[in-house]
């Protein structure tokens, strides 16, 4: 587990590549089954956050502020792994999920619009 300290590890950070909000988009995924449960946002804080408490810790663009999944639902993440993809662009985190990942009650945010089915 990564140290809790007050700024994200500059080695970390060095590799991030923002967009103009100063914002990485995160991944989180199921770490037992796979299934993409979620897109979030994080900046330094969020992911120094999650790296030090293993809680998925994100910036919500519409309120401005942090938020920790499941602090008010209960539906908690318990994160496994962070990675970061080749190009620092991107992050995946891994997690436990504890009741629905969505706002809406369901597993993913993923459940709702099927645009293109698979072949068969």
């Amino acid at each position: 587990m990564a140290d809790v300290t007050e700024t994200l590890d500059s080695a970390i950070a060095q590799r991030l590549k923002r967009n103009p909000e100063g914002l990485v988009p995160a991944v989180v995924q199921e770490a037992t089954t796979g299934r993409v449960l979620m897109l979030a946002w994080m900046d330094d804080e969020a992911l120094r956050r999650t790296l030090a408490t293993r809680r998925g810790t994100y910036y919500s663009r519409s309120r401005q502020q942090y938020w920790v999944k499941g602090e008010t639902s209960g539906h908690t993440q318990h994160v496994r792994e962070v990675r970061l993809d080749c190009d620092g662009d991107t992050l995946l985190v891994r997690v436990d999920q504890t009741g629905p990942a969505c706002h809406t009650g369901t597993d993913t945010c993923f459940d709702a619009d099927l645009l293109l089915e698979e072949e068969r």
